[in-house]
């Protein structure tokens, strides 16, 4: 992985880890990867994240379908439940393909550099 995308993956591994929407167990693997950082470890932590970040990171349509679901309406209450529906309907007509909480923007936009960060 060349430095750029290296830095860029470690900007967006902070706000990932920062996100109050990020579960434990991810912050945890993220932690781990900041640390294996030009480590013998890296490369293979480093497929450990991304495989994580591919199981638990939301995409849009799936946001869609929880929040406008009755499970959603039940966990969100029926207001911020359409409130959500809505904002990401919105996000999807401009292009969003996850879940618009901080911990999936921030885990998309280093799936979206898979191909360069295992170059």
């Amino acid at each position: 992985m060349d430095t750029c995308i290296k830095n860029y993956v470690e900007e967006k591994t902070k706000e990932l880890i920062a996100a109050p929407s990020c579960y434990q167990g991810l912050r945890d693997l993220a932690e781990k990867w900041l640390n294996s950082k030009d480590t013998p470890e890296e490369a293979a932590v480093t497929k450990e994240y991304l495989a994580a970040l591919e199981a638990d990171v939301l995409s849009i349509d799936a946001l869609i379908a929880f929040a406008g679901s009755e499970k959603g309406i039940q966990i969100f209450g029926n207001e911020q439940a359409k409130t959500m529906v809505s904002q990401a309907q919105a996000a999807k007509a401009n292009g969003a393909k996850y879940c618009i909480c901080p911990a999936c923007t921030a885990g998309g936009a280093i799936l979206d550099k898979k191909d360069e960060i295992l170059k």
